[in-house]
């Protein structure tokens, strides 16, 4: 009996400490199942916090990306325009540049033009200043030639003119003599 008892209370002492080791186990389990749901629960609370953060990050991309956007559109637009502009104005300096090109070749043929009036005109004044020159010339010619008569014909008028009042004068002097010799005869008594 004694035994049986022994042994009872060996085997109570047994189950005891076992469910002691049990007991602690559990404590230990419990224990790390905590630190478990602890972890857990702060992984969910960062995966919250993760998942909030990444909705704004996606909202904040979907903001910078609609007005980065945006701004290329504007960029776009305003490139687009100030091409158009620059274009307009490559087109009216073009025609511009095609206008002063064409008034040039005008200026041209007009400068041309008067420069070959200019010349003829210059040719038909030289030609005229000659022929001027020409008959200036022959015209002092005439007139020194004519002169020249005329000095000559004053000479022999001059001595026609000594000669005739020289031949006057011996006249006036016969006619005189014949004068005096016709008195002289008148008183001769032969003649009376």
């Amino acid at each position: 009996g004694v035994f049986l008892y022994g042994h009872l209370e060996q085997k109570v002492q047994d189950a005891e400490a076992l469910a002691q080791k049990y007991k602690q186990q559990q404590e230990a389990l419990s224990a790390q199942l905590q630190v478990v749901y602890e972890h857990r629960s702060r992984l969910e609370r960062s995966l919250q916090k993760e998942r909030g953060e990444h909705k704004k990050t996606k909202e904040d991309f979907l903001v910078y990306k609609l007005e980065a956007q945006e701004a290329l559109n504007k960029e776009k637009q305003d490139s687009m325009n100030r091409y158009g502009a620059l274009s307009s104005q490559h087109k009216i300096l073009k025609n511009q540049h095609e206008d002063v090109k064409k008034q040039l070749l005008d200026l041209q043929l007009q400068h041309n033009s008067l420069k070959l009036e200019y010349r003829k005109a210059v040719e038909t004044h030289n030609q005229k200043y000659a022929q001027l020159q020409q008959e200036k010339d022959s015209e002092v010619t005439n007139l020194q030639d004519t002169v020249f008569k005329l000095r000559e014909e004053s000479k022999l008028l001059r001595k026609a003119h000594h000669e005739v009042h020289s031949q006057l004068l011996s006249s006036q002097a016969q006619l005189e003599e014949f004068r005096q010799f016709k008195e002289v005869l008148q008183k001769m008594p032969s003649f009376k």
